[in-house]
């Protein structure tokens, strides 16, 4: 079946399986791999993306289902010019990663946090990503990365400029992941 997904503002039409996933479509169509296979069945959130501006797991949705949405990778976060989305800088400031595995979904169910509720406190923050797991740290730092990109103003700053929400900012540049 053909398909259709715009993937970080890049339109990706491919003939596919039925039964393919949408983080195999992905990671093996798209060719953006930073989005991880950790289990298969939901648990650990390793493929956490925005599908239309929700976060879900990747590993749960058909990439049929996807066909005509609109999906948000980690590396649709950064800006064109390199600059990471402050999530990202917080993450890298508060040391919020060990091994990194986990990482891309992690940031990606933060920003999701983030935009439903720009004002977390602390235990708001740990309950928004009890559905993505990190068997390195203690999440101590990762919740101190996500309240550091609160304070930050993320969502709303990085790839689509300063003041601007990449998701709500409008059409994209053509692979770039920024608002034109």
């Amino acid at each position: 079946m053909k398909v259709t997904v715009t993937v970080n503002g890049e339109p990706v039409t491919a003939d596919v399986e039925d039964r393919m996933l949408l983080v195999h479509y992905v990671r093996d169509v798209a060719g953006l791999t930073a989005t991880n296979i950790g289990c298969d069945t939901t648990s650990c959130g390793a493929c956490t993306v925005l599908l239309d501006g929700e976060s879900v797991k990747s590993c749960t949705i058909l990439a049929a289902q996807a066909d005509g949405s609109a999906v948000l990778t980690v590396e649709g976060l950064a800006g064109a010019s390199g600059e990471l989305h402050p999530m990202q800088s917080a993450f890298r400031a508060e040391h919020g990663l060990q091994c990194g595995f986990c990482t891309p979904g992690m940031v990606m169910a933060a920003v999701s946090l983030l935009r439903e509720n720009p004002d977390p406190t602390e235990e708001q923050v740990r309950a928004g990503l009890e559905g993505n797991l990190c068997r390195c740290t203690g999440y101590h730092n990762i919740v101190r990365a996500v309240l550091a990109a609160a304070g930050a103003g993320a969502p709303g700053a990085g790839a689509a400029g300063a003041g601007a929400d990449p998701l709500e900012a409008g059409p994209l540049e053509a692979g770039t992941g920024v608002a034109t």
